[in-house]
């Protein structure tokens, strides 16, 4: 943790009269700085209550997987902390088998099944093209469902 991190912790525990000495993860969403904001935007909005991410990115030596109470730091766009989220559910699933409820819930676009599938896919085959694996609707995705805690 930096200690910008740190001190925005620090004052979340006090604010809230928590105990808990760390978050479970500090992260941003999306893959640039302007689409880290623009969803950063749409949970201080309260649009937006889930994300969602390729399953392969989490586990050992990987980004921690999720769990149903853990509290994470989002960052903004120049990586400066904005807001503490909990974790409502996770759930794994096949990208093919998301549903409606969750595009709704990502808070993204016309709020539609299909706006999601085209902006996730494109963002997944940008992620493929990258880190060099292929992707398939049939790879797991985990869905990630939150509430936003605290902001300053």
């Amino acid at each position: 943790m930096t200690p910008q991190e740190q001190k925005f912790w620090d004052r979340f525990r006090s604010a809230m009269d928590i105990e808990t000495a760390e978050p479970a993860d500090i992260f941003r969403f999306g893959d640039s700085a302007a689409m880290s904001n623009e969803l950063l935007d749409l949970v201080l909005s309260g649009r937006k209550r889930a994300t969602c991410a390729l399953a392969r990115w989490y586990g050992p030596g990987l980004a921690p997987l999720p769990v149903a109470g853990a509290l994470c730091v989002i960052l903004d766009g120049d990586d400066q902390p904005r807001c503490v989220i909990r974790t409502a559910s996770v759930e794994l699933r096949p990208v093919r088998a998301v549903e409606a409820d969750f595009a709704r819930d990502e808070g993204e676009g016309d709020l539609s099944l299909e706006w999601w599938r085209a902006a996730h896919l494109e963002f997944w085959q940008r992620e493929a093209n990258r880190e060099g694996f292929t992707f398939s609707e049939d790879l797991d995705a985990l869905l990630h469902r939150f509430v936003l805690v605290w902001s300053e």
